[in-house]
């Protein structure tokens, strides 16, 4: 009989210890960020209700009919696996809209599923930050969540030059289309959809889809050249876009961009869209993290829309930008306690359980080595795992009641009681 592969499902990953690590850090990261600017915590099930995804205004054509994980449950419900989470949080703060007082600030990191090619920065599977304030209609809510964003890389060590974050709105290119002469809303609607691929396809593709989006006679170039000018005087007299860019600039945000061709791709939005891109020749090409501003989406639950703004980041393209720019610190990879117990025989092995809980109740992480290997052996894998301090417990130490607890990484031995120990250990 054929053994049964161990990969795991096309597109999604497994998590050994040392890649959960890295995976705890970068969610400790986030969450103590985000609740810096006081954001509270939620979560809800990775099922959700397929009508969703296509009621009017959260639809995206590929996503749902492309994309998305969904199936018939045993009820002859059309259930999803949530491909995203702002319907999701819209639908909870609209299921409690009168009893939250805005400003309200709420995150997550829920795993995602969307069925798409997998390749760099994109998986079938991924966990997100997802970051929301809703019930504020001032400008001064994208600011916040924009510089947000920004903060969240500089805690993971990076510096400005490393990232752009590129800007556009909504309500902004709506305008700029009439100046264009493009007035139809379907076209726009389409133009907005294929600038939200502009990256991921060739300057030939993309202007030969443009030809066939604008039927009527009209100069592709000069419309091409118009959305990829970035400058940011065209926006100065447009209230309050323009003071969205002066108040980041004040907080300090040097590295801001004007894009036109800044699109995101869900019909939801309506204002402020924007991504962080890692300006690493050798990093991922894709947007590291994009969000904007929805005012409608909690329309869809509720007769009283409550307006939103938020961003999603992926783990996946965080884990590539902090590899790109060295930013994992060495330690990060491990999770290996402060202390191992090496048994001598299995004589000792009662004995170092017995050890092992007094130091763990004085706050000491600790583990115990009863593998049969030899000493020495035992020593490296405690050394090449992290492991600070080893403790060797023979007859002679039970009898004695007298430990020696040696710190791999100098040498030096410490010898005493255990309560001794635990002193020497927690105020070392």
């Amino acid at each position: 009989m054929s053994k049964l592969p161990t990969g795991p499902y096309k597109g999604v990953r497994d998590f050994y210890p040392e890649d959960m690590a890295i995976q705890r850090y970068i969610f400790d990261t986030w969450s103590r960020t985000v609740e810096s600017f006081g954001y509270q915590r939620y979560d809800a099930s990775i099922l959700e209700p397929a009508t969703l995804y296509k009621a009017k205004g959260a639809e995206n054509e590929e996503m749902v009919n492309e994309q998305t994980y969904t199936f018939t449950d045993r009820g002859e419900r059309e259930v999803t696996l949530r491909p995203e989470m702002t319907p999701t949080v819209a639908r909870m703060v609209a299921a409690r809209q009168r009893e939250l007082t805005p400003p309200i600030r709420w995150y997550s990191i829920p795993n995602l599923f969307r069925y798409e090619r997998t390749q760099r920065g994109r998986l079938r599977e991924h966990w997100q930050l997802n970051c929301d304030i809703f019930g504020v209609d001032d400008m001064a809510a994208d600011v916040e969540i924009i510089a947000l964003a920004h903060q969240l890389l500089l805690n993971f060590g990076a510096t400005p030059d490393m990232f752009e974050i590129r800007i556009n709105n909504r309500a902004f290119m709506e305008s700029w289309y009439s100046t264009q002469g493009i007035s139809e809303a379907g076209i726009r609607s389409k133009i907005t959809k294929l600038n939200d691929r502009k990256n991921k396809i060739s300057d030939e593709e993309y202007k030969s889809e443009l030809r066939n989006i604008i039927v009527q006679p009209f100069d592709i170039d000069t419309l091409q050249a118009g959305l990829e000018s970035n400058d940011i005087s065209q926006i100065s007299s447009q209230e309050p876009f323009r003071s969205l860019f002066e108040n980041l600039q004040e907080l300090g945000l040097d590295n801001i961009i004007f894009d036109k061709t800044l699109a995101r791709g869900f019909d939801y939005y309506t204002g402020t869209v924007f991504e962080i891109f890692d300006k690493h020749p050798g990093g991922t090409k894709r947007s590291m993290l994009g969000g904007g501003r929805y005012d409608n989406l909690t329309g869809l639950f509720s007769d009283t829309p409550l307006s939103g703004v938020g961003f999603g980041m992926g783990d996946v393209t965080m884990r590539d930008f902090l590899e790109t720019h060295n930013l994992l610190p060495p330690s990060v990879s491990t999770t290996a306690p402060l202390l191992t117990i090496i048994p001598l025989s299995p004589d000792e092995h009662q004995p170092a359980q017995a050890l092992a809980q007094q130091f763990r109740a004085g706050g000491i992480t600790t583990s115990i080595d009863f593998s049969a290997r030899k000493r020495d052996k035992k020593f490296k894998t405690a050394t090449d795992t992290g492991v600070h301090y080893v403790i060797v417990l023979g007859p002679d130490e039970i009898v004695a009641a007298t430990l020696t607890l040696q710190d791999l990484r100098s040498n030096h031995e410490q010898t005493g009681a255990t309560k001794e120990i635990i002193t020497f250990l927690t105020e070392n």
